[in-house]
């Protein structure tokens, strides 16, 4: 039969970031112990004090791995500078046959621009384009045939240089991320190559992203 304590580690595990937080000892241990009180009771399928689920929290040791620590914090030791572009738009269409030629004709208009941002993402049923603004209405034309999924403008990137460790190191992306959605910050793509890790947001969210992750580095 499971105790309080079991089905608590249980309850834990399954909730994204709780177990972190836990260990920064930022959560208000009563508040959680009331919240996760009903869902204590119904997986013991019997009545529970409320003063139990705060002992059991209190007791609660979340696992460290040190060794998977100090891994990461060697990694980010040796990022570079962070790269910030703005007056970006993101076009995402259904993949068809005709798209191919129409990203070819694309390319050359954002190679006859000098310092324009664009990357093309192909998904299995969907292709995104994250292009400058300057190049976006031209970008349109091209593509008036095919069946638009969504568009955003007023967008900004970052771009962070990872060491080449990164590869083989899990967690890098789930760090990075975690620190960003923790401070309420919406991502509206994700782009990465093997050494180079992009996110892109709303121009309104760019400065406090860019903070995040400046004190990712400097910690």
């Amino acid at each position: 039969m499971k105790t309080i304590a079991q089905t608590i580690s249980t309850i834990i595990s399954r909730k994204p970031f709780l177990e972190e937080l836990l260990g920064e000892g930022i959560i208000n241990i009563s508040s959680l112990a009331r919240k996760i009180k009903p869902e204590v009771e119904e997986l013991l399928r019997k009545p529970v004090q409320s003063g139990a689920v705060v002992m059991a929290l209190n007791r609660f040791t979340p696992q460290v791995d040190l060794q998977t620590s100090f891994r990461m914090r060697k990694i980010f030791s040796k990022i570079g500078d962070i790269i910030v572009r703005s007056n970006l738009s993101v076009i995402c269409v259904r993949n068809s046959g005709t798209l191919f030629e129409k990203q070819r004709r694309i390319i050359q208009i954002a190679m006859a621009h000098n310092d324009v941002f664009y990357t093309f993402v192909q998904g299995v049923f969907e292709s995104t384009m994250v292009i400058s603004s300057i190049i976006a209405d031209q970008c349109k034309k091209i593509l008036k045939d095919e069946i638009l999924i969504n568009q955003s403008h007023d967008l900004s990137s970052i771009t962070l240089k990872l060491p080449v460790e990164n590869i083989s190191e899990p967690g890098i992306y789930y760090f990075i991320l975690r620190n960003i959605a923790w401070e309420g910050i919406n991502i509206m793509e994700v782009i990465s190559t093997s050494n180079e890790f992009t996110i892109v947001v709303r121009h309104h969210d760019v400065d406090n992203a860019f903070r995040v992750l400046n004190d990712i580095l400097k910690n």
